[in-house]
């Protein structure tokens, strides 16, 4: 895979996380699993965010700075999209032509993290009786 391949990954991953918070009601945000041990959907989006920003920044000073996340509200579905937005946005501009061995890790990484939320989100979903966009329909066969 050559870093194209691996930022349209991350690219289409970030798509897909958007495209799900654009169709959840607001009102679905404080959702969690019933009858489980489990934060809520809202905090999914907060963890997913601090690493995009956590790992975007680590990307473009070349190694790891530590975890942070901006988002404050984290039930508010506007104040969701606006920080996924930006980071989509942040993502686009960062040129993965030369990056190092670390770098490429460190996208990895947070490629990995990405995906392993739409994991968790898809039990979300279907713990609660929700319903998916069509992206993930297509995705993930859902």
């Amino acid at each position: 895979m050559n870093h194209y391949h691996l930022k349209a990954k991350l690219e289409r991953s970030f798509q897909l996380t958007h495209d799900l918070v654009t169709h959840l009601e607001e009102k679905s945000l404080i959702l969690d699993l019933p009858n489980l041990p489990s934060n809520q959907i809202s905090g999914q989006l907060w963890c997913i965010i601090g690493a995009r920003e956590s790992y975007i920044k680590a990307l473009e000073v070349g190694g790891w700075q530590g975890f942070s996340c901006s988002l404050k509200t984290p039930q508010l579905k506007a104040s969701v999209l606006a920080v996924l937005e930006s980071t989509q946005l942040k993502l686009s501009e960062i040129d993965f032509t030369n990056f190092t061995d670390v770098q490429v890790d460190l996208a990895f990484a947070l490629l990995e993290h990405e995906v392993q939320h739409h994991g968790q989100l898809i039990r979300f979903v279907y713990g609660n009786k929700l319903t998916f966009p069509e992206s993930w329909h297509k995705r993930y066969t859902v």
